[in-house]
């Protein structure tokens, strides 16, 4: 029996208010709208991203429904969809991909202006929402939500992939490999031989490591607090790991003297502003690059001396491992297919999606580096 054109009810996980736990609701998903897609999620990662919301660090409106990194099957499409049909195999696009705006239209950047990351409104781009949970309307996350059974989202942030892809591997390409692995081939543009330092070991740190090592990289430093990440970190390319714990001076004055004179690019995947300007000064005082990856905390301010700016450094921010969404999305796809790149190491955990507070937990407690939710 056909779904298409109906309310279908189903299961999700509803975030109520902050600092709270996700409740298993049922809720009701209203079909498509013209330019919409209906997506019956398969696989959905568990990304720090979702946490700074719970936390009030990243400020969206509540009630909502979390999750921007996962993988599904398309269940119906609403008027005026041509690129979709049913049971096409679809990433959800946290950043869209309209083709229209003039980042879209341009080379140089990938943030389209239909995104929802500045404006946090938490609804569809017509400014209505397609969940309602006892009575309630439910908000929208990044234009995904992807912690239910079934979502809806606009037809310019979905893309569609590989038939044959492992939708429990690839919807991490939906978020924190992409964002990592960009971080060094797009926004940085590693080049063969530099030396590079990465913040930061969690999925999109260790995702940076691998664009490092694919950039050909002959130095990738791991830096963490935490050395149980490091040899996953030294599995996936870094050739060396410090942990600033071990240290009484400050870690950009360590790496300053493994290095010489500083490292070609370093990357701060944590999303602190002490890390931030550490990263900073470790890059090489001239022509050094310093990218940020980390989501920055709400209302937390930088200070740092602009003379590391005036001799030449460049400090850089990057979205989405500055890919343009639906292009690039299922050329990853096929990169993964064609083995070009491994995603096995950074799923520690699969869980049934209805365990998705333990998910939470084991990232908050350090223990997993991706977990993934599976319907």
């Amino acid at each position: 029996m056909s779904t298409a054109g109906k309310v279908i009810k189903c299961k999700a996980a509803v975030m109520w208010e902050a600092n709270k736990s996700f409740s298993i609701e049922e809720v009701e998903v209203a079909p498509p709208k013209e330019h919409e897609v209906r997506i019956k999620i398969m696989a959905t990662g568990i990304c720090r991203s979702d946490d700074h919301v719970i936390t009030g660090a990243l400020v969206m409106p509540f009630p909502i429904i979390l999750g921007h990194e996962a993988a599904g099957v398309v269940e119906s499409v609403g008027q005026g969809v041509t690129s979709f049909k049913p049971g096409d195999k679809v990433i959800p696009l946290f950043i869209p991909q309209c083709g229209e705006c003039k980042s879209c239209l341009g080379t140089k950047g990938n943030l389209c202006n239909k995104n929802d990351l500045a404006l946090g409104g938490g609804l569809m781009p017509d400014g209505t929402t397609r969940f309602t949970c006892k009575g309630k309307a439910i908000h929208h996350f990044l234009g995904t939500s992807t912690f239910t059974e079934y979502t809806v989202v606009h037809e310019s942030a979905v893309a569609k992939i590989d038939s044959a892809a492992p939708l429990e591997k690839v919807c991490l390409i939906g978020c924190g490999f992409s964002t990592g692995y960009g971080a060094a081939l797009q926004t940085a543009k590693v080049e063969p031989g530099s030396t590079c330092a990465v913040f930061g070991l969690g999925g999109v740190g260790l995702s940076v490591i691998i664009g490092c090592k694919v950039a050909g990289a002959s130095r990738i430093i791991a830096v963490d607090i935490n050395s149980d990440k490091f040899a996953k970190a030294k599995e996936l390319g870094a050739t060396d790991c410090v942990n600033p714990k071990d240290f009484q001076k400050p870690i950009h004055e360590v790496l300053m003297e493994m290095t010489g004179q500083g490292v070609d690019y370093s990357f701060e995947v944590i999303g602190r502003t002490d890390t931030m300007t550490a990263a900073l000064a470790c890059c090489q005082y001239n022509y050094g690059v310093s990218v940020i990856v980390g989501v920055p905390p709400a209302a937390q301010k930088i200070t740092f001396d602009p003379m590391l700016l005036f001799t030449g450094r460049t400090w850089k921010g990057s979205v989405f491992g500055g890919w343009k969404s639906k292009d690039s999305v299922p050329k990853l796809v096929a990169d993964y297919m064609n083995k070009k790149f491994v995603l096995d190491p950074l799923i520690t955990h699969k869980l049934p999606f209805t365990k998705i507070n333990e998910g939470f937990d084991l990232l908050r407690t350090g223990k997993s580096i991706r977990s993934v939710l599976m319907f």
